[in-house]
Formats: C-alpha cells, structure tokens, sequence
C-alpha cells in the first residue's frame, strides 16, 4: 500500500495511547475505584479510555459517593506511579523536530499528570496544552480540539489530529480536523481513517505555513 500524505497547518496529538503508552496504569487506577465501590472493573475500562476521568468517577460512583475527591484521588495515585508507561515508539523523535508554534497536545488527562507522564518518557513538554482542566465539555465534545487549534492561531479544519480512542477520534472530527488512528481500535469512530500503528513512520515536511504529513 502506498503512503498516504495530509496537508495541514498545524498538528494536535491526544496524549494516553498516542504519545505515552499508560494502559497498563489507568488500568491499575480504575481497578482500584472499582474495587473500592464494589464495582465491575471491566464495565468501567470498556468506556473510560480517552474520557476525562471526573466524567466516567461520576457515570459510575455509587450514590453518595463525592465524585470530585474520587477524581482527586485517582489522578494523585497515577502522577505518583509512573512505573510501566512508556512512549508510543517514534512520540519523542517526531514532537522534537517540529516547530513548537505548530503544535499541541489535546487530552483528557489533568495538566498534572500530562507534564508527569511526558515528562517521564523523555517527550518534550508542548507550548500549548488543552487539558481536562481547560475545558468545559471533554471528547467527544469537539470543544477540546478547537480550544487548541485556537491556541496556536489555526482553525481546526487546518490541523492534522493523531487520536487513539473513539471519545477522542469523534472529538476531532467534529472539530473538522482531518484525522488519524493511532494504533489497533477500529471501531466504528475510526471508520473511513487513516491509520498508523505507532508514530515511528510518520514524516512531516514544512513549506512555508503548509505541512505536508505522510504516513508511511
């Protein structure tokens, strides 16, 4: 198959699973909530990936339950272990050699735990971050992937988006953002994408405010 090649102006990468590997500890933290409450795990993990992690406490949290400091605590206990995350092979080589002012990270992580984690892998730290803290509605909602766009001074319909998880692929296409799969989920949000198993063949070349993006 021969490469596919985007043209954009600027580029937004979501975060978990598209430039950090962190499976293996979001799983250890909602299994923990889940066993805390008493709940299944696995109905919690089958709709928590890319979604902002006060939206899926409150969606399942027992009555009584005070969502914000469940919330609190699951993000506390992931910026304080950061054993078994890794980068998204090729994450660190492509952010390194592009223009700061042209792109963003896109993510329903805290901006706390966004610095820990990128941090942690050796990816260099964004100018521009929209976090779940600088939103008002999460992925899906498109807002996030505008926000950023806005940031760098771009429409969103400029931007190439590298997405992971269906919240965040149906974020970015409703934000008009050309967009592609990182990774294996090839669910209906991915129909019709894209798609790069990691981001080792993914080349950008830069002609004045243009970026021609190929995907090998």
């Amino acid at each position: 198959m021969s490469d596919s090649v985007l043209t954009a102006s600027i580029l937004l990468f979501d975060m978990d699973g598209t430039l950090v590997d962190s499976t293996a500890s979001v799983e250890r933290a909602w299994s923990r909530f889940a066993a805390r409450h008493g709940l299944d795990a696995a109905r919690i993990l089958a709709v928590a990936h890319g979604r902002p992690t006060i939206e899926v406490v409150a969606e399942f949290a027992p009555d009584g339950v005070d969502a914000v400091a469940e919330t609190d605590r699951i993000e506390a206990e992931e910026i304080d272990r950061t054993d078994g995350i890794s980068e998204i092979p090729g994450a660190a080589a492509l952010l390194g050699g592009l223009d700061r002012d042209r792109w963003a990270v896109v993510t329903s992580a805290t901006r706390a735990l966004t610095t820990r984690r990128l941090a942690a892998v050796g990816i260099p730290l964004p100018k521009i971050l929209v976090a779940a803290d600088d939103v008002t509605k999460g992925k899906p909602h498109p807002q996030p992937y505008l926000l950023a766009a806005k940031a760098l001074g771009f429409d969103a319909r400029d931007a190439v988006v590298f997405e992971d998880a269906p919240a965040g692929l149906a974020s970015a296409r409703a934000a008009g953002a050309a967009t592609v799969v990182v990774g294996g989920y090839e669910g209906e949000a991915a129909e019709g994408l894209p798609r790069v198993a990691d981001l080792k063949s993914v080349q950008v070349s830069v002609d004045g405010d243009a970026m021609s993006v190929t995907l090998g």
